[in-house]
């Protein structure tokens, strides 16, 4: 399956500790790697619903976000397709619940992506505070290697 354009998103609010897991995460998977002009970095911070075109106009999407499973440990977690938890269903953040609403309405509109990738890990820290707690900084390298390896695999497909 040839995939023309493939969408990586970093969400989160940058500003509040561990909610910026998504965005440290895309940034550092974009410095580190190397790929076609198929594959597109978005940051799409706290943007919610404005970030629709996004999911609708790609074959393959990833998101990085900072997650909370209903039962966690604290590490990476990789959900596909209609793996995706109920849990992103919640209101943790204003992002959280436009990510939810852009699926919906994708699905509506018939446009959902061949293939929606969710990584991310529970966050530890939400205070005011620029920076990843010591305990995600562990799993960001996780978390952008488990991205990268996915890509790969689209594009050797």
């Amino acid at each position: 399956m040839k995939y023309n354009r493939i969408n990586i998103l970093g969400l989160g609010n940058i500003l509040y500790g561990d909610e910026g897991f998504g965005v440290s995460a895309l940034n550092s998977l974009q410095e580190t790697s190397t790929f076609p002009d198929s594959v597109h970095f978005i940051d799409g911070g706290t943007q919610g619903i404005y970030l629709l075109d996004f999911i609708e106009s790609a074959d393959a999407v990833i998101v990085f976000d900072a997650l909370i499973p209903l039962d966690y440990d604290r590490r990476v977690y990789v959900y596909r397709n209609d793996e995706l938890p109920d849990f992103i269903h919640r209101k943790m953040s204003s992002h959280q619940m436009g990510f939810s609403e852009m699926l919906g309405i994708a699905k509506l509109h018939g446009k959902m992506p061949k293939q929606i990738v969710m990584i991310g890990a529970p966050p530890k820290d939400l205070e005011l505070n620029i920076g990843l707690s010591p305990e995600l900084n562990l799993l960001l390298p996780e978390a952008v290697e488990q991205g990268r390896s996915i890509i790969e695999g689209w594009l050797n497909e």
